[in-house]
């Protein structure tokens, strides 16, 4: 089983090398491949090392699964090329996830439709796969008919060089003018929460939000879910929060409603009030579950609940979620 990880030197890439390594696939060979520049580097995986390769000669190589985390452009480019050769591709960008011909998936829920066939399987937005792995199971139980999400993200949703800005503002607030800042987000980010997660588009909302109103309802597989949503970016390093509201076509009980999550897997409750038990993106860290507390009836309207959903998104969000998907394939016999 040769395993290709492109974008290998990346911030999820490095994050799907340890995931990788922890879940202990029956890896025989591991081809890490990074842009041009990174080619000829060594990484380190199971105590072993590899050389960095190009695109090309990863392609060459012929792996049974491809897991990319290099950007939009680059997997639509090089997916194609690397499925053209047999190999599997599970792809981390928004490239593919809403072409009608690739499915979305999220193994916990939808891992059932993929098939041989499938060579390029796209892996959903961070926000998106720790908030449909709490709708999904309510939504089977009493139907989902509405969502409002609200998102506390990390600024490692947009990658190291968010990370540093942060890291930067932090040492200048103690030590003025100590580190250079090279800014990535309009503005500050530390001491501040920006209402604008990656770029604005249709009707003055962001791609990100665009993705949270999109993509659950091809994983559900029901478009008549009406969702609308709001992506903020603060001065978090890691682990993404999510206030979330849902109606439902029908009523519910919320011992039951708490029951039926504490007993999802992949999903952790988290929900004592009395002695502060709450998601929290602190204790997220690390980890591969999606926690979910602070859940209560929504007093303004029947049939409505609010949530808190919190999930590392470099693990769950990406990472993890993505090498679920290719333990899938190999215990399926799908590759």
């Amino acid at each position: 089983m040769k395993i290709a990880v492109v974008g290998a030197t990346g911030m999820v890439g490095q994050v799907m090398l340890k995931v990788l390594e922890e879940r202990n696939l029956p890896i025989t060979e591991l081809i890490p491949v990074a842009s041009e520049k990174s080619v000829g580097k060594k990484i380190t995986f199971k105590s072993k090392q590899y050389d960095i390769v190009s695109m090309q000669t990863a392609i060459s190589m012929k792996p049974e699964i491809a897991i990319f985390s290099a950007g939009g452009s680059t997997s639509l480019e090089y997916a194609p090329k690397f499925a053209e050769v047999g190999c599997t591709v599970i792809d981390n960008s928004s490239a593919w996830r809403m072409d009608p011909t690739k499915k979305l998936v999220v193994p916990e829920i939808n891992a059932h439709v993929l098939t041989k066939e499938d060579k390029i399987i796209a892996n959903p937005n961070c926000s998106t796969i720790q908030m449909v792995m709490v709708l999904n199971p309510l939504h089977l139980k009493y139907k989902v008919k509405r969502v409002i999400v609200s998102t506390y993200q990390s600024v490692s949703g947009t990658g190291k060089a968010a990370v540093d800005q942060l890291n930067a503002e932090i040492a200048n607030a103690v030590n003025p003018g100590s580190v250079e800042v090279n800014a990535v987000y309009p503005y500050q980010i530390f001491k501040n929460a920006l209402p604008q997660c990656d770029v604005f588009d249709a009707d003055d909302y962001t791609k990100e939000e665009l993705k949270l109103i999109k993509e659950p309802k091809k994983i559900m597989g029901d478009d008549s879910i009406k969702i609308t949503a709001t992506a903020v970016r603060i001065p978090v390093q890691g682990g993404h929060s999510e206030s979330v509201n849902i109606e439902f076509e029908n009523d519910f009980d919320l011992e039951e409603v708490k029951n039926i999550l504490a007993n999802t897997p992949g999903i952790v409750l988290q929900d004592d009030v009395e002695n502060k038990v709450y998601p929290m993106c602190f204790y997220s860290e690390g980890k591969d579950e999606v926690f979910v507390g602070r859940i209560r009836r929504d007093l303004s309207q029947p049939n409505t609940l609010n949530c808190w959903i919190v999930a590392d998104n470099l693990r769950k969000g990406a990472a993890t979620n993505a090498v679920q998907i290719a333990e899938y394939l190999i215990a399926k016999q799908l590759v």
